[in-house]
């Protein structure tokens, strides 16, 4: 047996001719920046999200950037953060000189803990970064609630999400603004590095649309300090191809995610729990996640990766150091123990493979596999 975690070809095999069509109108329009493909991915994403302004950028990381800078958010003040996400949400905040304040997640749903928000906020608290981690969306009108009571931006860090949809409505649209990613590993991936911003906000989108190019408007006039963090238009052209497929290669991931819960016995990890029981995760009735990532978790994780690739299975994990730990934030003073429910998490979290060219078969293997270490 042989699966690997990720497999990025497949979905550009699927692809082909759309993406050398793509190419080839990218290479005959002899424009390579800020031209019609970025100004038609932007029009179509903003749709997708039920958002009013998109605006094409880099990358993940310098969406929530670029977003913070947009609103006046800097040194001297605090931006709430998950305690347990990619390093990324918390050096958007960094870069505008502000200062991330973790909070602890929800255990279940690994995103960030509504009732856990307010007892952060002080009087430098400016926004809150909510991270729809794995592609489930957080609890934002809870968020929203929090945010609206003392003033405070909600920004979406969305970069795993593409399409999850909140009570209904999209990811990309429930906050003041959001930050997507187009790694290429993503729902929604590039054939490089990419990022968006959409809002609802036409201020917002403007004041990012002129930071991301330079602080311009106009061609060699430059009205503020800006940064070059802009879309280009092969990765936008590549980009409207895979949009048309977002919807059905998600659906695909879903029936996948079914099949994994059918064959995996879930249980409850802590007191009473065997040391090799699989803890699957928990979607809230509101919730529709678009399954970028199926992480388990097991307080034997690194002996149950081991035991998988032992037989073929490729797994990840995301991730293994919480951003408090990383010696990139050894000035905050954080030591070990400061946010226990994350390290817990951390610790125990791994990938199981996941795509939308993952066939049922394989789950199936893979979920054998699993419950073979469980029982063992």
């Amino acid at each position: 047996m042989n699966i690997p975690f990720l497999d990025l070809k497949a979905p550009h095999n699927e692809l082909c001719a759309e993406l050398q069509a793509a190419f080839d109108r990218v290479l005959d329009s002899g424009w390579y920046i800020l031209g019609n493909e970025v100004k038609q991915f932007e029009q179509e994403f903003a749709a997708y999200c039920e958002a009013e302004h998109c605006v094409g950028v880099g990358n993940g990381l310098e969406a929530l950037h670029l977003i913070l800078r947009a609103y006046g958010i800097g040194p001297g003040d605090e931006v709430i953060v998950p305690s347990n996400t990619y390093i990324a949400t918390w050096l958007a905040v960094s870069y505008a000189g502000a200062t991330p304040v973790p909070v602890e997640p929800d255990e279940r749903t690994y995103n960030l803990d509504p009732l856990r928000i307010e007892l952060a906020i002080t009087p430098r608290t400016r926004a809150i970064i909510a991270v729809h981690l794995y592609g489930q969306p957080a609890d934002m009108d809870a968020i929203n609630a929090v945010a609206s009571k003392h003033g405070l931006k909600v920004i979406e860090d969305a970069a795993q999400a593409h399409g999850a949809r909140y009570k209904g409505r999209r990811v990309g649209s429930l906050g003041d603004a959001a930050g997507f990613s187009f790694y290429p590993g993503k729902n929604l991936g590039a054939l490089g590095d990419g990022g968006a911003v959409t809002t609802n906000d036409a201020e917002l989108a403007d004041k990012v649309r002129v930071l991301s190019n330079y602080g311009s408007r106009i061609k060699y006039h430059n009205e503020v300090k800006g940064f070059n963090s802009r879309l280009d238009e092969l990765q936008a052209a590549f980009l409207r191809e895979k949009l048309k497929k977002l919807d059905e290669w998600n659906t695909r991931r879903k029936a996948l995610a079914i099949e994994y819960f059918n064959h995996l016995s879930p249980r409850p990890l802590g007191e009473g729990a065997g040391v090799r029981e699989i803890a699957l995760p928990f979607v809230p009735e509101w919730a529709d996640p678009v399954w970028h990532l199926f992480v388990v978790r097991s307080q034997q994780r690194d002996v149950l990766q081991n035991y998988l690739a032992e037989r073929g299975i490729g797994t990840m994990i995301h991730y293994p150091i919480p951003p408090h730990l990383q010696p990139a934030y050894a000035e905050l003073g954080y030591r070990e123990g400061a946010f226990p429910i994350s390290e817990r998490i951390h610790r125990e979290v791994m990938s199981l493979p996941m795509g939308p060219h993952l066939d049922t078969d394989a789950v199936s293997s893979i979920a054998r596999a699993v419950m073979g270490f469980s029982r063992a």
